[in-house]
C-alpha cells in the first residue's frame, strides 16, 4: 500500500482522480506525516480494536488505523472519493470502506456485522459544519469504548471546559454525562489540504460503562442543562422557566435551589452534572407530588 501521509503525494492522488472538494462535505484532507500516527497512538487503538472512521478522505488515517487496529470501517459520504478509496483498500483485508451518510447510518447494524470480538470505537477527521450532530449520535448510540474526533480548536475548547471557565456550556455537559473527555492534540491549519481558516485539536471522549449520576428523568436532566443555558450570563433562576415552560414562580425556583445546595444567584457555567442532577430530581419529586 503506498504511502499517502506526505503532502505530495495527496496532491498527486487529487490530481490523478481528478478529484474536486466539496465545500458542502467540509472536505480539508490531513497531509501532515506525524498526525496521523499521533491521533492513533495517543488514543491507546491496537489489534483489539475496531474502529469506525467518518470521513476516510484521501485515505492518510485510514492507513493508519489499518496498520494498527484489527478493523477499520470507513463511512464516506462523498462517492467521487470511491473509486481512489477502492484502489487504495480494495485488497486491504481489514478495511471496509462504506458510501454513506454517517447520520443515516444504522451503527449498531454496523458494529453488530463488522466488530464481533473487537473493542469498537471511533476515530475521525469531523466536518466543521457538522461536528455536534455526528458526536452526539456517536455518544447517544453508546456503542463505542472511545471517541477520537479532530475538531475546531474552538470547539474542542468547549467539549474540554471545566465548570467555571468562559467555554464550559450545554453541550460541555451533556458530553460530561456520557464520557470523560480530553484534548490530545492541536493540529495547524497547515496541516490540511486545502488549509482550513482555523487550527484544530484532537480529542478523546472515553465512555462511562455507568454515568457519573443517574437522574430520575433523564429526558428531564438534559432539559435542566439546556434551560441553564437558554440565557448565558443570566442567572439560572431567570433562565430556567423560559425554556422549561414549568409552573415555578422565581421564589420557588431560589427556593429549590437552596434545598440541593446552591445559590440563588447561581448560573449555568457555575453548575456541574452533580447539580443538575439534583435540579432534575427536585423537580420530578414536586411533580410525583402534584400527581
Amino acid at each position: 500500500m503506498e504511502k499517502l501521509s506526505n503532502p505530495q503525494k495527496t496532491i498527486e492522488m487529487i490530481k490523478k482522480y481528478e478529484f474536486a472538494f466539496q465545500k458542502k462535505f467540509g472536505q480539508n484532507f490531513l497531509t501532515s506525516p506525524a498526525i496521523p500516527k499521533k491521533i492513533v497512538t495517543q488514543s491507546g487503538f491496537n489489534k483489539s480494536y475496531g474502529v469506525l472512521e467518518i470521513g476516510a478522505g484521501q485515505g492518510i488515517l485510514t492507513e493508519e488505523l489499518a496498520n494498527t487496529v484489527g478493523k477499520v470501517v470507513s463511512v464516506e459520504i462523498d462517492s467521487d472519493l470511491m473509486e481512489c478509496l477502492s484502489k487504495r483498500f480494495g485488497e486491504i483485508d481489514n478495511v471496509k470502506i462504506i458510501n454513506q451518510d454517517i447520520l443515516e447510518t444504522d451503527l449498531e447494524a454496523l458494529k453488530n456485522e463488522y466488530f464481533e470480538g473487537l473493542v469498537p470505537a471511533v476515530c475521525a477527521n469531523l466536518p466543521y459544519y457538522i461536528t455536534t450532530p455526528i458526536i452526539m449520535k456517536l455518544l447517544e448510540s453508546k456503542l463505542f469504548s472511545k471517541i477520537t474526533v479532530m475538531v475546531q480548536k474552538e470547539v474542542a475548547s468547549r467539549l474540554t471546559a471545566k465548570k467555571g471557565e468562559a467555554e464550559y456550556g450545554a453541550i460541555t455537559a451533556v458530553c460530561n454525562y456520557y464520557a470523560s473527555v480530553k484534548k490530545l492534540c492541536n493540529v495547524p491549519a497547515g496541516a490540511f489540504s486545502p488549509p482550513p481558516k482555523v487550527d484544530s485539536s484532537v480529542v478523546m471522549f472515553t465512555i462511562y460503562d455507568t454515568p457519573p449520576v443517574n437522574p430520575a428523568n433523564v429526558k428531564l436532566f438534559f432539559d435542566v442543562i439546556k434551560g441553564a443555558f437558554a440565557n448565558r450570563r443570566k442567572m439560572f433562576s431567570n433562565s430556567f422557566n423560559s425554556c422549561l415552560n414549568l409552573p415555578f414562580t422565581k421564589e420557588e425556583i431560589c427556593d429549590m435551589l437552596n434545598n440541593v445546595g446552591l445559590k440563588a444567584t447561581v448560573r449555568g457555567e457555575e453548575m456541574d452534572i452533580y447539580d443538575f442532577a439534583r435540579i432534575s430530581d427536585y423537580i420530578s419529586s414536586r411533580q410525583n407530588n402534584i400527581t
